[in-house]
């Protein structure tokens, strides 16, 4: 719990050095300034910090060991339900590697992860430092050592919302066509991205309302819907286990307090900033898909889907929020009030996400390093 509390100071401090904003600007005859190199080099250590921890873990993530067993029966041939795209990059590390080096394959997912997270935030975010923050204290970047597939196309569906707010619908869903080579629940966020792009009209909000209160009256049909789509988790144990609005209470929590930020500041923030907007609608829905459809099978891998561009949207409000309103009002009290209570939320968020760090789901906790190991797990293994 002390190693994940100053990594994630350590590494917002650093990310308080970016400043993207200077970034696109050359020096005379199209050299890098100074701001540049600074940027360039802030972002190359929390890139090094980031993939190295993840890449150094052992037996870190709920499913740590399941997936070391998926990997060994991909290379023997065995049967996986794992996507082609996922199984094809294991056989290909693990036969360059020459022989079954799984560390090797979550290596790989920890730089991509990284690489992609990073780049997103970069090149999208208003303010880079207020969304590598919220990175890190909502937890999200500590989630990636579980579900290595999973957060990898996760961070793709992150950084394909470039596409969607450029209308350049072609290569959004050619990017998510490949992602669903390696985790196929991507698929989901065509339809729900395209809807969140569209301008709602009134009729519209109305029908997706009754969409939203049908889930839980109809509870065996969606199911049954949602299997049809995704047939691995039929006959699982996932199946066995009562999400339920308690399983949906942090998602909820947080898809609230947003959908209050984003009220406080509709006018000045959100209903003329696209960008805004979109991420705002990405928050209805994925705030609707939590209180309504709680009683699904590992609900939250759909939310992430949504809420994800909680990183984006807060600095998006936050850093557009006016001093001044058009009557000349002060605004000044109420933005500082707006960044003192996101402050105040995301620390207590990341205090309850550390504490809860060790269950069943998340598992990051306690903290393990095959560097300090031998052959057998944890043997010897240096715990933080």
């Amino acid at each position: 719990m002390i190693f994940y509390g100053l990594l994630g100071a350590a590494t917002i401090a650093l990310a308080c050095l970016v400043n993207r904003e200077t970034v696109c600007r050359r020096g005379a005859g199209g050299t890098v300034t100074r701001r540049q190199a600074m940027n360039g080099a802030v972002l190359f250590t929390l890139f090094l910090i980031m993939a190295g921890t993840a890449s150094l873990r052992i037996d870190v993530g709920n499913d740590y060991g399941n997936y070391v067993t998926t990997f060994h029966e991909i290379y023997v041939g065995g049967y996986v339900v794992t996507e082609p795209g996922f199984n094809l990059l294991v056989k290909l590390v693990f036969r360059l590697a020459g022989g079954e080096n799984y560390l090797l394959v979550f290596g790989l997912f920890a730089v991509v992860t990284a690489v992609l997270f990073l780049k997103a935030m970069y090149d999208q975010s208003v303010d880079f430092t207020i969304s590598f923050a919220l990175f890190m204290l909502l937890g999200l970047y500590f989630r990636t050592f579980n579900t290595v597939r999973y957060y990898f196309v996760l961070a793709v569906t992150l950084y394909s919302l470039r596409y969607v707010l450029k209308k350049e619908y072609g290569k959004f869903i050619l990017l998510i066509l490949f992602a669903a080579f390696f985790h196929k629940s991507v698929l989901v966020v065509i339809p729900l991205y395209l809807i969140a792009a569209l301008p709602w009209k009134k009729w519209q909000v109305i029908l997706g309302t009754a969409l939203a209160v049908s889930l839980p009256l109809f509870q065996n049909f969606w199911m049954a819907v949602v299997l049809k789509l995704y047939p691995s988790y039929q006959n699982t144990i996932y199946l066995q286990k009562d999400t339920g609005l308690e399983g949906s209470l942090m998602g909820i929590i947080r898809c609230a307090a947003v959908l209050v930020l984003g009220l406080c500041a509709y006018r000045e923030t959100i209903r003329d900033n696209k960008a805004n907007l979109l991420y705002f609608k990405l928050n209805l829905l994925g705030l609707a898909l939590y209180t309504c459809a709680s009683f699904l099978p590992l609900v939250s891998r759909f939310g992430y889907y949504l809420i994800t561009a909680h990183i984006l949207l807060v600095p998006g409000i936050l850093k557009n929020m006016p001093e001044t309103s058009e009557s000349g009002k002060s605004l000044r009290n109420k933005k500082r009030i707006m960044y003192a209570a996101t402050a105040g939320f995301c620390l207590l968020y990341f205090v309850y996400f550390l504490m809860t760090a060790h269950q069943e789901g998340v598992r990051v906790l306690p903290y393990h390093s095959w560097i300090f190991t031998e052959k057998e797990w944890l043997n010897g293994s240096f715990i933080f």
